[in-house]
C-alpha cells in the first residue's frame, strides 16, 4: 500500500477529511460545508435554468421542465440507490483502511453503471412519450416537455457516471474536489443556458432543446475535468495497472450492492412515483398551477439541501467509523446530524416564509397569476422539511451500516396511505389545499416512523463488510500493518458480515448493543 492510499489515522490526505477523528461537530460542518456548496449551486443552476425558461419561453414550458425531472428522477433512482451502496461500501473500507477493497467497489460500480445507464437512456428516449402521457403532461406543454426529456436521455451515461464518481469520492472523505467540478458543470449550464435558449451570437436558437443542452455540455465537461483530477491527485480510487480489473464487475460486491443498493433504489421509486400521482392531481387545477407547483418546487430544493447535504455527512461518517468499529461516535454523528438540521432548515423555512413573494417573482414575474398560489402553496407545506431533514438524517445512520428494507416501508406508509390517503381524501372538502398539505402529513409520518427505527430496529446489526476482511483482514490492510492474518482475496467470495464479523472458526455473527 502506498502513501497515497492511507493517511494515518486522525491526519487528512489531501482535500480527504479522516471521518473517524477530530471531534464530531468540526468535522461534519468541515465534510458537510462542500456538500451542501455542491447542492447549492445545484439547485441554483436549475432555478437560474426556471427563470430563463419561465421568462423566455413561458409557463407552458416551466410546466414541461417540471414534468419532464419528475420522470428523471423516477429512472434514474435505481442508479441512485446502486452508487449509495457503492459510497457505503467505500466508506467502510476507508475506516478499515483498506482502500483496495474501495477500489474493488467503485470499480464495480462503474463497471455496472455506464452500460445500465446507456440501457435506460435507449429506452427512456423510445418510450418518452408515453411517459408523459402516463403523468397527463397539459397538452400545451407535451411537445416542450418531450423535446426536453430527449436531450437529457441522450446524456444519461455520463451524467449518471459523474453523479456516481462525486458520490464516491465523499465516500473516501473528499467532499472539495466534487465541488470543484460541481462549480464547472453549474458554470458552464448557466453561461450556456441563455446563449442556446434565444441563439445569442454564433449559438443557434434552440429554444427548449436549449436548456437540456446546455446541462449535458456541463456534466460532460465536469465529468472529464473529475477523472482526470482522480488520476492527478492521487485519490485512493484511482483505478491504475492492476486495480483494472476491477472494472469488470465482482459479483459479491455487484450482489451486495444490489441487495442494497435496490431498496434505496426504491425509496427514490416510492417518493417520485408518490410525487407523480400528486402531479396528476395538481396537473389538473390547470396550467398556472402546476407552474406554480413547479417553482415552489424549486424554492424547496434549497429549504431541503441541509436536511440532504447532512445526510450524505452523516451517512459518509457514520461509514467510516462503522469499519473503524467506533460505535460510540456514531450515535454522535446522529446527534450532531439532528442539531445542524433543526437549526439550518428552520431557519431556511423561517425566510422563505418571510421573503416568499419576490421568491416566486424571480421566476414567473411578479405579476404572474402563478405567484399567489405558490404562496398559498409554500406556506401550508414548507414547514414539514424540519421533519423531512429528521428522517434523512436518521435514515443516514442506519443506512451506512446496510438497513436498507424497513426505511424503504417506512417510505412506502408514508408516501402512500398517509400522503396520498391525505390527497385523495380530504380533497372533496379542502380542495386544493388537500394537495399542499398532504405534503407535511407525509414528512411528520416519515420522522415518527424513522425515529422508532432508530431507537428500536435493528440497524445496528446490519450487513455491508464481507465477513473475510472483518474477521482476517485483507490482505492490503497486512500489509500495512505487518500482521500475518490470511489474505481477504485468498479466502474466496465468502459471505457479508456485520462490521464486527463472524468469528473464524464459528462463522457466527457478532451482535453489537
Amino acid at each position: 500500500m502506498s502513501d497515497k492510499d492511507m493517511a494515518p489515522p486522525g491526519m487528512a490526505k489531501g482535500s480527504r477529511l479522516d471521518l473517524t477523528a477530530g471531534t464530531i461537530p468540526t468535522t461534519m460542518i468541515l465534510f458537510a460545508l462542500p456538500t451542501l456548496a455542491s447542492s447549492v449551486l445545484q439547485s441554483l443552476n436549475g432555478s437560474i435554468n426556471a427563470v430563463w425558461v419561465g421568462r423566455f419561453l413561458g409557463e407552458d414550458a416551466l410546466a414541461a421542465t417540471t414534468n419532464g425531472n419528475l420522470v428523471m428522477f423516477l429512472l434514474v433512482s435505481f442508479v441512485f440507490g446502486f452508487g449509495m451502496a457503492a459510497t457505503i461500501l467505500i466508506g467502510q473500507a476507508m475506516g478499515r483502511r483498506t482502500p483496495q477493497e474501495a477500489r474493488r467497489a467503485v470499480g464495480t460500480a462503474l463497471g455496472a453503471i455506464i452500460p445500465l445507464s446507456a440501457v435506460i437512456a435507449a429506452l427512456g428516449y423510445a418510450f418518452a412519450p408515453h411517459l408523459l402521457e402516463v403523468l397527463g403532461t397539459p397538452g400545451s406543454a407535451a411537445p416542450l416537455a418531450l423535446t426536453y426529456l430527449r436531450v437529457i436521455f441522450i446524456a444519461m451515461p455520463a451524467s449518471l457516471t459523474f453523479t456516481l464518481l462525486m458520490m464516491a469520492l465523499r465516500g473516501t472523505g473528499d467532499s472539495m474536489t466534487p465541488l470543484w467540478f460541481m462549480c464547472v458543470s453549474v458554470g458552464l449550464d448557466i453561461v450556456l443556458n441563455p446563449l442556446l435558449i434565444l441563439g445569442i451570437g454564433p449559438f443557434p436558437e434552440l429554444g427548449i432543446m436549449g436548456s437540456a443542452l446546455s446541462t449535458v455540455i456541463g456534466n460532460t465537461a465536469a465529468l472529464i475535468g473529475l477523472v482526470a483530477a482522480i488520476y492527478l491527485r492521487g485519490s485512493p480510487l484511482a483505478l491504475r495497472g492492476h486495480d483494472l480489473r476491477f472494472l469488470i464487475p465482482d459479483r459479491v460486491v455487484l450482489r451486495l450492492m444490489l441487495a442494497k443498493g435496490l431498496p434505496i433504489g426504491f425509496q427514490m421509486i416510492v417518493i417520485s412515483s408518490a410525487a407523480i400521482t400528486m402531479l396528476s392531481l395538481i396537473n389538473r387545477e390547470g396550467v398556472v398551477t402546476a407552474a406554480a407547483y413547479g417553482v415552489t418546487q424549486q424554492l424547496w430544493t434549497y429549504v431541503q439541501m441541509p436536511a440532504m447535504a447532512l445526510s450524505a455527512a452523516v451517512s459518509a461518517m457514520a461509514a467510516q467509523n462503522i469499519g473503524a468499529g467506533q460505535w460510540s461516535r456514531v450515535r454522535g454523528v446522529t446527534k450532531w446530524g439532528l442539531i445542524f438540521n433543526l437549526c439550518l432548515t428552520g431557519t431556511l423555512v423561517a425566510v422563505l416564509t418571510a421573503f416568499d413573494r419576490a421568491a416566486l417573482g424571480l421566476f414567473v414575474g411578479a405579476d404572474s397569476e402563478a405567484v399567489p398560489i405558490g404562496r398559498r402553496i409554500q406556506l401550508l407545506a414548507s414547514w414539514g422539511y424540519l421533519f423531512f431533514g429528521v428522517a434523512q438524517v436518521l435514515f443516514g445512520t442506519m443506512r451506512a451500516n446496510g438497513y436498507v428494507i424497513a426505511p424503504l416501508l417506512v417510505m412506502i406508509v408514508a408516501m402512500y396511505p398517509v400522503r396520498l390517503g391525505f390527497a385523495f381524501g380530504l380533497y372533496p372538502v379542502m380542495g386544493a389545499d388537500a394537495l399542499w398539505l398532504s405534503f407535511p402529513a407525509g414528512m411528520v409520518a416519515t420522522a415518527l416512523m424513522a425515529g422508532g427505527l432508530y431507537l428500536h430496529g435493528g440497524w445496528r446489526q446490519g450487513t455491508m463488510v464481507p465477513a473475510p476482511e472483518a474477521a482476517q483482514g485483507s490482505s492490503t490492510y497486512r500489509e500495512a500493518t505487518g500482521g500475518c492474518t490470511p489474505s481477504a482475496e485468498m479466502a474466496g467470495d465468502g459471505e457479508w458480515a456485520s462490521p464486527q464479523g463472524r468469528s473464524a472458526a464459528g462463522g457466527r455473527e457478532a451482535r453489537v448493543s
